[in-house]
This record gives structure tokens, sequence and C-alpha cells, in this order.
């Protein structure tokens, strides 16, 4: 049984544990945070190469942190909002469009332009995509004029 006074017994209760071992990915995340910081102008190019050559070559966890501690949180990335969020704005601004001012029912008038507007768009690009594929057929309209000598 060891003493009191046995230098290999914990006297505060707590084991002491050997420092964690770095991963890779932890090295390439250090990194990755360095690269930013050097992107950034918060590091010289010099200085993040020195950082990131270390950020390689640590062995525990706890030697990784040093490395980035005194550099800022990057920016939240701002993303676009997607195709869900514009198709929602677009039907909300044809609603405002057509309903009437002050109040959330449609305007019949203005329903009805909308609706033969719409259409006449949809009829021109079918002629002209008929006109593109098909070229009329290839046989010579009431248009086309084509001189023949005789």
């Amino acid at each position: 049984m060891a003493s009191s006074a046995d230098p290999t017994t914990p006297t505060n209760g707590r084991t002491d544990r050997p420092p964690m071992r770095a991963s890779d990915d932890d090295r390439a995340a250090t990194v990755r945070v360095l690269q930013d910081a050097v992107a950034r102008g918060l590091l010289t190019p010099d200085e993040g190469g020195e950082r990131m050559a270390l950020a390689f070559a640590v062995v525990h966890l706890t030697d990784l942190g040093p490395l980035t501690a005194d550099l800022p949180p990057a920016p939240i990335a701002v993303t676009a909002p997607g195709w869900r969020v514009l198709a929602m704005m677009a039907v909300e601004q044809l609603r405002s469009t057509l309903s009437r001012p002050g109040s959330t029912r449609l305007h019949p008038v203005r329903v009805a332009v909308a609706v033969v507007i719409a259409l006449v768009l949809v009829a021109a690009v079918a002629s002209f995509a008929g006109e593109l594929l098909f070229d009329g057929g290839g046989r010579p309209g009431p248009g086309d004029f084509h001189f023949h000598p005789r």
C-alpha cells in the first residue's frame, strides 16, 4: 500500500492524463484558419507559413490553440437566398401588384390585363421558337421574295 508521502500517488484525487494527440484533421483545420488569416491580411505570408509549418509539426491538441489564439474569428459567410426565396418574393410582388391599394383583394381589371399580357408573351415566344426550330417548313411563304432570273 502506498503511503501519503509516495510521489506516484496523486494527492489531489485527480489523475493527471497525458495530453490528447492531434489528428491530421485537427492540423488541417488549424491550417485552414491560418490560410484564411493570411488571405484577410491578418498575417504576413511569412508568418502564416511559419505557423502552418508549426501546425503540421504539432503532436498534441493543446499546442494547436496558441497558433490561432491571437486571430479574430472569421466573418460569417453570407450565402445567396436561393430560388425558393426568390420565387416567393416574385409571387408576393405579383400579388401586391394585382391587388387593390390598401386591400388584399385582387383587382379584376389588373388580373385580366396581366393574363392578356402573359398570353401574348407566350404566343410570341412560341412563334419565335417555331420559326427557329422548323424554319417555316422550308416552303416559301407570302413574305418570302426570291428573285429567279429567266
